[in-house]
This record gives C-alpha cells, structure tokens and sequence, in this order.
C-alpha cells in the first residue's frame, strides 16, 4: 500500500506555524473584502423571548484528562463569553466568533488549554473554545439565523457524561481566524447573544423581542460506534434539524445537518460496549 503524502502543515511544527500565519493572513484580507455587516453592538438589557437556551459543565474529567488544561479551558471561555454576553445581532447583520471574541494570545489574557492539531489533542493558547462554539452552534440550529459558516471536528473527545447521549453536544470548531463559527440574522427582528459562566458551568441564550412561527430541534439517527481497518473506534450517526410549527406541532421541514463520523479520541475501554457495532 503506497504511504499517504504528508501535506506541507503536517511536516514539522515550524511547517504548521508558517501555514498557520498564512491562513490567518488569508482570512484577514477575505475580511476586508468581504460585504459583510458584522455584529458589534453589545446591549445590557435581555430581550423578553428566549428563543433557545443551553447549559453544560465546562470540565471534563476521566483517564489522559489534563486537570490544568481543563481549567484553563474554563477560563478561556470565561474570558471570550464577557466578549459575547449582551451582543446584539440586528436583522442583516452577521455574526462572527472571531471577529467578537478577538486574538486567543497570551497578551489577551488567553491561557493554554485543549487544542487539536492534525488529529492529535494538544497544548495550545485560547484551547477549548470549541465547547463554547459548540454552545453557540446549538442556539443558531435551535433559531431561524442562516448559518453560514460551520466546521466540524470529533464529536467524540470524551465520553458522554453519565452515558447520557447529547445529539450535537460537541463537533463545532473554531481556530483564530480562519476556522470561524458564523451565521446571518435574515429575520425582521434582532437577536441577542447571551453568554455567562457560574462556577464551572456555562450558560448560553438567543433571545429576541416576539415569538418566531416556528421551533425547531435536533434529532440523531443510527447512534453507535465501530472499529475501522485502520484500527481505530469512530462515532457513527446522522444528526438531522427538524422545524415544526408553532402552533401545530407538526414537522414542516427536516434537514440532514451533519453526517458524523468522528474519531473517538478518549479511552477505548470507556465506550459503552453496547453500543459498539
């Protein structure tokens, strides 16, 4: 079997910073050229509906698991939800992880945590703000907003808590500046971004000023996972967005968001055996 080329970011770890800076420097001139209207006003007052709420702990424990990297993974999301509580994003307006939250560095007050890189979890400056983005992936679906840029990576870093299976609680990515989470507002009425940390938990809100017509939920097909040729185990489903009618209940549309097939990046032997195929 012939061996599979590296790619230029794969070589070394100066080969990956060099295509690192490019892509950021790719990403800034698309910015600047770009025709979008970014979201930037904050608003200290809540909007009265919510639209979609989520809660989740921030730590994650269990074999391999860097307690300091967790911890500093819940204060990088600290820091980046200060910079999205109370954001206010108006009808055409777009909004942008990157262009919100701003430089993960040290200068900023961004610590290392969790990061993956070329499929291996590592140390890296602003790591584990995927799970915030994730959070916020999951008010956009929960939303009428038009996503217009999502990127996922494993949805399977650590085993789901109490066994417990979220459809969507991981798979967002985000990676300064050219890995952004963003959506578009194409409704006739604004929403508001909420974002805040008690403890170790993060909360997250959409709010708006009426009712939307419709609701909408995620749903996930086929769950399991199995062991491949290459002899690693990978999380197997479909994960389908669902939009009902408010006043009906019933399912108007239905939308594959994601076929997921993720590595399984924590301990084989703690994935539930039944549910192995």
């Amino acid at each position: 079997m012939r061996k599979k080329k590296r790619l230029f970011c794969e070589i070394s770890p100066t080969t990956y910073a060099i295509s690192l800076k490019k892509e950021i420097l790719k990403r800034h001139i698309k910015n600047l050229l770009g025709s979008e209207k970014y979201a930037t006003q904050h608003n200290a007052e809540r909007l009265p509906i919510t639209v979609f709420s989520m809660s989740g702990n921030m730590i994650k424990r269990g074999p391999g698991i860097d307690p300091q990297l967790q911890q500093n993974k819940a204060d990088n999301i600290r820091l980046a939800c200060s910079k999205i509580d109370g954001l206010v994003v108006k009808p055409g307006e777009t909004f942008s992880f990157w262009q919100t939250v701003g430089k993960t560095s040290r200068k900023n007050g961004f610590a290392d945590g969790r990061v993956l890189v070329n499929g291996r979890l590592v140390a890296g400056v602003g790591g584990g703000l995927c799970n915030l983005a994730n959070t916020l992936c999951l008010l956009m679906l929960h939303s009428p907003m038009t996503i217009t840029e999502l990127h996922h990576h494993s949805d399977a870093l650590a085993p789901d808590p109490g066994g417990h299976r979220v459809p969507y609680s991981a798979g967002a990515s985000v990676n300064y500046n050219f890995i952004d989470l963003r959506f578009r507002n194409d409704t006739n009425q604004p929403v508001l971004l909420c974002t805040w940390c008690d403890g170790d938990d993060l909360h997250a809100e959409m709010r708006t000023t009426e009712e939307f017509p419709f609701i909408y939920r995620i749903t996930e097909e086929d769950h399991h996972f199995h062991q491949e040729d290459d002899g690693k185990y990978y999380r197997v489903s479909r994960i389908y967005v669902e939009t009902l009618d408010r006043q009906t209940n019933e399912v108007v549309k239905r939308e594959l968001n994601w076929k997921n097939h993720s590595e399984v990046m924590f301990d084989y032997s703690l994935i539930p055996q039944e549910q192995i195929r």
